[in-house]
């Protein structure tokens, strides 16, 4: 398995879970519109990932791994959203909210590392 396969094959996996997670949501407009935006940012992640894997350069390898997570990050809200308005029950979201969290902990490390920072670095202060 080439490096970054496993990533690549858990945001495929992400996606899968999205789609059948959204094809359960209520046929309400609430629903519809939950549904279609958590569709949109699910499945997003794994051909940005795919991309940022042949990236011309650091610099676009990093520009690419930042959208994959700021896709992760707006499923993340609309995973919320689901929980807390109750559309699905708790044990149908959960599983998806965690590795949707742990997904984002990964690429935000992958990005740190690549920029030359520790993971569990600060930010740099710019004064």
């Amino acid at each position: 398995m080439a490096k970054g396969d496993d990533i690549e094959e858990r945001l495929i996996n992400f996606a899968i879970a999205a789609i059948a997670l959204c094809d359960r949501l209520p046929d309400t407009p609430g629903g519809r519109h939950v549904a279609g935006q958590l569709l949109r940012s699910g499945t997003s992640p794994a051909p940005n990932y795919s991309e940022a894997r042949s990236a011309e350069s650091k610099r676009d390898f990093v520009h690419k791994l930042r959208i994959a997570l700021k896709e992760l990050n707006e499923s993340r809200v609309w995973l919320i959203v689901i929980l807390r308005s109750k559309m699905l029950p708790q044990p149908e979201v959960s599983p998806i909210l965690r590795e949707c969290q742990e997904l984002c902990a990964i690429l935000y490390s992958s990005i740190q590392t690549t920029q030359g920072r520790r993971p569990d670095a600060p930010p740099p202060i710019n004064h």
